[in-house]
């Protein structure tokens, strides 16, 4: 019997609708340095599934299919997912984001929870926060300089 989750992939992997995928490869080649591990085109030219390796995860992704109900974040009803990502140097990955398209939505700063954290839009309208670990927060401390009635206050 096969494992449940596959080799190489967690629990939980991210899955994204985009208006043209293959740009959205690009990007996150050059945003993120993502390695790309597969790639399935559909007869109509339109990928129906591609595979990246961003770090140790993998990122699912799959062209626009409206007469599916498929449809990407610019399209009307835009997905609210924000792909959370750690990165060894936030303020390097931040900067690398925006030169291949991204736009910083939030710059790096660091955050009372124990990360330097940043957020960007990329060019296909998904929401990133990237952050880099850089101290250990105990729940009291947390608590103490959590602000309050912050919606954003946390990752």
């Amino acid at each position: 019997m096969p494992a449940p989750i596959p080799p190489g992939l967690h629990s939980l992997t991210p899955h994204l609708v985009c208006r043209n995928a293959a740009s959205a490869i690009d990007f996150y080649v050059r945003a993120f340095g993502a390695a790309e591990m597969m790639r399935l085109p559909g007869p109509d030219g339109r990928l129906m599934h591609a595979a990246l390796r961003i770090g140790d995860s993998t990122l699912m992704l799959v062209d626009e299919y409206p007469e599916q109900g498929c449809l990407g974040p610019q399209a009307p009803g835009a997905s609210p997912v924000t792909i959370h990502l750690y990165v060894p140097d936030v303020d390097a990955t931040l900067a690398q984001a925006e030169a291949a398209g991204g736009q910083i939505t939030l710059p790096a700063a660091d955050m009372f929870w124990g990360d330097r954290y940043g957020r960007l839009v990329d060019p296909f309208g998904h929401q990133w926060s990237v952050a880099t670990h850089v101290r250990d927060v105990s729940p009291e401390e947390l608590q103490a300089m959590a602000p309050q009635g912050c919606p954003d206050a946390a990752p």
